[in-house]
């Protein structure tokens, strides 16, 4: 089973390299699924594996590299994500660009060793791979605001790193002091009681903050509405449907070796006001907001917010209800950022005031756009309904009845926000002309309607969003295996 470790990281980085050896040969463009799927197929094989009773946990490079069902769950999660997107992404006419696709398969890679790395101290350098890798990504057209945006990203990004950085580095010098200097994440777990409270403190605190900037948590959020709004449709639907994840994912590995040497309430509190935070930023900014791909962003800070409450809440339900919120997420909101993509090389303006009736005039970009609505706001029978009820029963269980309530009102005032903006996009009145174009250096001509071919990764997502509370039941084992990788019982 140790391939199984090295497959997602070897497979897409000798598909980038093919790519960018041939930037312009037309066989490039499909690389980029390729290496999504290699992913994908190997987080299934490694799940299947390490899930039974006794099962063994298979490590490679000297044991710096780990395969629990966590991590298993996880390289399913960001495989079937990257394929909705570059899925999407490579139905629709485009040439080949070889660059982009080593960029797309460079930024896998790096997601997929962030998620195997037994040692805190690769985990960062995961990260911050990926942060230099979308960093190209998201400047990828190379407009003003497109520029823009990846400085911005880069510099806030890097910050937070940084911190994450520090905190890392003092928790490292926690295990000097304990006698059994470390930063693999089994050992780090087993010697949490001895660790000096007061340095693991300031360690886990700093590590939290910085990986919380890279997840999108208010209130260091500024640079997530920039960077998805501007990157490539396929890029903004990796970043907020995996990438960051994949940040909130080192918090959780971090909360298990928190609960153990400082207690649940330490890390509990610095969660919540994380979360809370974070949803009233969306709250406040999705009632005001004109930008439809600025929405579907500050809708990930929303729910980045919710799933930073649930890992504070801890306990069974809660971390299985994050685990599933996860992967429902990533798959719509992937799909969406797709379907935002598609709208504006139709329409020709971000802008919601210009694409009104849209439902009437292209039912092939309003039909997908308003039920990908419906699932990113938790309507039955989409998984996030049941992850999102389950997260609040949860907090109410904890004891946490005040904080749910807050919850609940703006979760509501998002619902609102959000709801508005979509339904005058879809449903309100055809406008007589449509807008001057208002993309930068665009040269593309208007989208065709879209056939069955082009539709299928978004009808894909969207049903996989509905099975995957189903398929969450139904394996349950794998689940309940993922979340007792953090060291939670039933």
């Amino acid at each position: 089973m140790t391939a199984l470790l090295w497959l997602p990281l070897v497979v897409p980085t000798l598909l980038g390299a093919a790519a960018a050896s041939r930037r312009s040969a037309t066989w490039t463009r499909p690389l980029g699924l390729a290496a999504a799927l290699a992913i994908l197929v190997s987080g299934l094989a490694l799940l299947a594996g390490v899930t039974p009773t006794g099962g063994t946990v298979p490590t490679a490079a000297g044991d710096l590299l780990r395969g629990d069902a966590l991590t298993a769950y996880l390289l399913v999660t960001i495989g079937a994500v990257a394929t909705v997107a570059l899925w999407a992404d490579l139905v629709t006419p485009a040439p080949p660009d070889g660059w982009f696709t080593a960029l797309v398969c460079a930024f896998l890679a790096s997601m997929s060793l962030a998620v195997l790395a037994d040692n805190l101290g690769v985990l960062w350098v995961a990260i911050e791979a990926t942060t230099i890798t979308t960093a190209f990504l998201v400047g990828y057209r190379s407009g003003r605001r497109s520029l823009e945006a990846a400085w911005k990203y880069v510099v806030l990004g890097s910050v937070g790193v940084a911190i994450a950085f520090l905190g890392i580095v003092i928790l490292y010098a926690a295990t000097r002091a304990a006698g059994h200097p470390t930063l693999s994440l089994v050992e780090l777990v087993a010697l949490a009681g001895r660790l000096d409270p007061a340095v693991t403190r300031l360690g886990i605190a700093l590590a939290t903050l910085g990986f919380a900037t890279k997840a999108g948590l208010a209130p260091m959020h500024s640079w997530l509405p920039d960077a998805h709004s501007q990157a490539p449709a396929p890029v903004s639907g990796l970043m907020s449907g995996v990438l960051l994840s994949v940040a909130l994912y080192a918090v959780l590995r971090l909360r298990s070796i928190s609960d153990l040497a400082l207690g649940p309430g330490f890390l509990r509190g610095v969660l919540l006001v994380l979360g809370v935070l974070s949803l009233t930023v969306a709250a406040a900014l999705t009632l005001t907001q004109r930008d439809y791909k600025r929405l579907l962003a500050y809708s990930s800070i929303e729910h980045m917010g919710l799933m930073a409450i649930g890992v504070a809440i801890g306990g069974w339900l809660a971390t299985t209800a994050v685990l599933v919120h996860m992967l429902g997420h990533g798959l719509v909101k992937s799909a969406m950022f797709v379907q935002a993509g598609r709208i504006l090389r139709a329409e020709g303006s971000s802008s919601v005031a210009d694409v009104v009736g849209l439902s009437a005039r292209r039912p092939d970009l309003g039909g997908p756009w308003l039920v990908g609505t419906a699932a990113l706001l938790g309507f039955p029978p989409f998984a996030l309904f049941f992850t999102e009820v389950a997260i609040v029963i949860a907090g109410w269980s904890a004891g946490l009845a005040p904080v749910m309530l807050l919850v609940l009102a703006l979760l509501l005032l998002t619902f609102v926000g959000i709801s508005r903006q979509v339904l005058a996009m879809t449903l309100g009145p055809a406008r007589a002309e449509p807008p001057a174009p208002q993309i930068e250096a665009s040269a593309e001509q208007p989208a065709p309607r879209l056939g069955l071919r082009a539709q299928a990764p978004m009808v894909a997502a969207l049903t996989a969003a509905v099975l995957a509370g189903a398929l969450a039941l139904q394996t349950g084992g794998a689940l309940a295996a993922a979340v007792a990788g953090l060291g939670v019982t039933p």
